[in-house]
């Protein structure tokens, strides 16, 4: 790391403290703050943007990791955006229940919950600041092997989410479990490939010398989808709203990896 990195590590935190603070604006006077999903999403296209934008030289290395970042963050942030824009004014149960857990401070208290959503990208994202920073014009074979897999996984997370989609839009299909495509294999397919698009970026960071450090941001993501805000979350909505029969899809079917499901 030379003095460059810190330098542009530096203005990307001051530039994402900023953006999530007019967002945390834009929530309180919409009186919704699951907004924070969507702008993290979107953060990591505007952060990746600058990145290659203030760096030295163009070559084929960055149009890949802008292409690698910039599809999964605005497929995402699209994604999140459509579904919260359906949903409001109602907010997700995950915020209603900081409100309860924030108050009377409430405003003050997700000020700075939308701060560490934006210091989170930063930190995320320090892999693609030295991916940025590289210039030889050299592909190797293992950011080939990472963007296979980023393909792999992008595809795998956009199917996943179509396939709810259109599960959920059946009125049929109200109050019943989810058994479709890649939801027969998986509980949480959406997660796991999600995971997988992070350890394919590391993958692809590794064709850049010094970036081994850099393992850190799939191994957050993996704890945050398996322990904290992912998969816990959902099977304890899920069970709630789908009881006997989501138990048994659970004795059936694999949580995170997809795998062959069992009859039970």
């Amino acid at each position: 790391m030379n003095s460059l990195f810190w330098t542009l590590a530096a203005e990307a935190l001051v530039f994402t403290s900023i953006l999530f603070a007019i967002f945390w604006f834009i929530a309180r006077k919409i009186d919704n703050y699951g907004i924070v999903d969507i702008i993290w999403s979107y953060g990591f296209l505007a952060v990746i943007g600058f990145y290659v934008s203030v760096t030295d030289d163009w070559n084929i290395r960055k149009v890949l990791l802008l292409i690698m970042v910039g599809t999964w963050s605005f497929r995402l942030g699209t994604f999140l955006l459509w579904r919260i824009v359906k949903a409001h004014p109602e907010e997700d149960s995950r915020y209603q229940f900081l409100r309860t857990k924030y108050a009377p401070k409430i405003a003050s208290q997700f000020f700075w919950f939308f701060q560490f959503q934006a210091w989170s990208v930063l930190l995320l994202s320090l892999m693609f600041l030295e991916i940025s920073l590289n210039k030889s014009a050299e592909i190797l074979l293992i950011e080939k092997i990472g963007f296979a897999v980023w393909l792999i996984a992008i595809i795998g997370e956009a199917l996943s989410d179509h396939q709810m989609t259109m599960f959920r839009k059946d009125p049929k299909n109200k109050g019943q479990v989810c058994k479709l495509g890649l939801w027969r294999y998986s509980r949480h397919p959406n997660y796991f490939f999600e995971s997988l698009i992070w350890w394919a970026f590391f993958v692809f960071a590794l064709g850049t010398a010094g970036t081994l450090y850099t393992i850190y941001s799939p191994l957050i993501i993996l704890l945050l989808l398996l322990k904290i805000t992912g998969v816990p979350p959902a099977e304890i909505q899920s069970l709630k709203s789908r009881g006997d029969a989501y138990r048994q899809y659970q004795k059936e079917t694999s949580a995170f990896i997809p795998w062959f499901y069992k009859k039970v």
